[in-house]
């Protein structure tokens, strides 16, 4: 007896509950309808030039980003999962010095966004390598790999230079923050990583989860650029923009700050900088180096993988180290 009152009582507790659920049909059919009740009004707002400006923008980032979002996905996942950790160890030379530009370089080779790349460092840090080592390939593994580099000569087809800037600025970067951090960072600093999610799982298993989440997750961020990218195209006046690109110091780092604020994958934010024509090409080779290396979702990251006392150094660190080096290298290059 006393159980089927305590069963009622949770059945009376529940239904409100469940009734607070929203039914994704049930508000899918709302929307339509609500869209057939106001297809006048919503004719004449995407019949407005703004509003047609805007979808071209933002159609045409999304679409020559796309492809290459998911061949980076592809080949991280399959990075991250096949190939081990140890096996980084065993290739970088064992003096710090020397095994820095060696993992900073390895990034050439080794395609992956930048969501990946914390992770992976991550587990190089928990396999033997050098702190410094580690830092090094994280930077420089989303900026200046294959598939990013690609995209770049793609957005950029009339400025080849921009390729080569981006991939000296960036190299130059992320081998200069893992000899300061070799220099002057300190072992309380740097939290222990734990261990992969995707310990303990089939390779199969492990290489669909990480492809499932880094296309939501890199998918999701890139959809937010490309409604920001064609938000400043169509919606800001262009006064504004022009002020802002008319000062070079003002420029770049509007640029550098919002590449943070973003947070685009690497492997879509070429073509974000390329829409934004009223800046110069300095200006845009900031935002294409601070990107990869430091921005909203990269810091969450490495302070969940590195701790809080890293990420507050090394983050602020890494961004104006990447904003002076690209407006030095776009001096030489651009």
């Amino acid at each position: 007896m006393a159980t089927t009152k305590e069963e009622a009582l949770r059945t009376e507790e529940e239904g409100p509950q469940r009734g607070r659920h929203l039914d994704p049909p049930l508000v899918l059919t709302m929307l339509l309808v609500l869209a057939v009740v106001a297809q006048g009004p919503l004719r004449g707002l995407l019949s407005a030039p703004v509003t047609q400006s805007w979808m071209t923008v933002f159609v045409a980032v999304v679409v020559q980003a796309l492809p290459f979002l998911v061949v980076g996905v592809l080949l991280s996942a399959a990075i991250a999962v096949f190939v081990p950790a140890s096996f980084f160890a065993r290739a970088l030379p064992k003096r710090p010095a020397l095994a820095v530009p060696a993992a900073g370089m390895a990034g050439v080779v080794l395609p992956g966004c930048e969501c990946a790349s914390v992770p992976v460092a991550g587990a190089l840090v928990r396999r033997g390598v050098t702190p410094a080592a580690a830092l090094a390939f994280l930077l420089s593994a989303p900026a200046i790999n294959p598939i990013v580099l690609t995209a770049t000569a793609v957005a950029f087809p009339g400025n080849p230079e921009m390729v080569l800037a981006r991939f000296v600025a960036s190299l130059l970067v992320a081998c200069t923050m893992g000899w300061l951090w070799q220099r002057l960072g300190r072992g309380e600093w740097m939290r222990p990583p734990e261990r992969p999610s995707y310990e303990g799982q089939s390779k199969g298993a492990a290489f669909w989860g990480s492809v499932r989440h880094d296309v939501m997750h890199a998918g999701g961020f890139l959809v937010v650029g490309a409604i920001a990218a064609a938000t400043l195209k169509a919606v800001v006046p262009a006064s504004w923009l022009n002020a802002a690109a008319d000062n070079p110091v003002i420029a770049i780092l509007a640029l550098a700050v919002l590449a943070v604020l973003l947070s685009i994958c690497s492997e879509a934010d070429a073509f974000v900088a390329a829409s934004l024509t009223q800046f110069s090409l300095t200006s845009r080779l900031a935002f294409l180096v601070v990107g990869p290396m430091i921005d909203l979702k990269l810091f969450a990251m490495q302070t969940a993988t590195f701790g809080r006392a890293f990420a507050l150094r090394f983050a602020p660190a890494t961004f104006a180290l990447a904003i002076l080096v690209s407006a030095l290298v776009g001096a030489v290059f651009l």
